[in-house]
């Protein structure tokens, strides 16, 4: 058995254990779509069903939907015009605004892409042996960071162990 010193850390590296599991998903699901020569990021999920939903969208609705910081939003959205699955159009009434759709390719698409989030589902639910308690968790460390910011839980007792 191989040694694991991030587990061994046990909630001491939550951070890291977590970026493990979602590297380690998306580098498997990356890996899914170049088996079927589809050229879309695992991430970009969420883009797709937003917009489908909602039609047009602003970069910064887009961004306040998901809780991304606007420049990976913007790194996202670019890559995904570059592929030809988004377009952006200036806003009729606020020109300084670009509303975002999805392009005629994406609706070609999204049937087979609804299939494999919906096969994805599945098999997360089937992972966590249909048990959903640790969205529980989940949210509460998200409103808990949304409350107090993680760098402001740990200040005060830095600076008490440095004098």
């Amino acid at each position: 058995m191989e040694k694991d010193f991030i587990k061994e850390l046990g909630y001491k590296a939550l951070d890291n254990r977590l970026k493990r599991i979602s590297d380690r998903m998306s580098h498997d699901t990356r890996k899914f779509f170049k088996q079927i020569d589809i050229d879309v990021e695992p991430s970009w999920h969420l883009v797709f069903k937003l917009i489908k939903e909602n039609k047009m969208m602003t970069m910064v609705e887009i961004a306040e939907q998901l809780g991304y910081t606007h420049p990976s939003m913007v790194v996202m959205l670019k890559k995904m015009t570059s592929k030809g699955y988004l377009v952006s159009e200036k806003d009729a009434i606020d020109k300084r605004k670009q509303n975002i759709k999805l392009t005629k390719k994406s609706y070609d698409l999204l049937p087979e892409l609804e299939q494999i989030w919906s096969s994805c589902e599945r098999a997360i639910y089937i992972m966590l042996k249909e048990d959903l308690s640790i969205l529980h968790y989940l949210d509460q460390i998200e409103e808990s960071l949304k409350t107090v910011p993680f760098n402001e839980r740990f200040y005060s007792e830095y600076y008490k162990t440095k004098n």
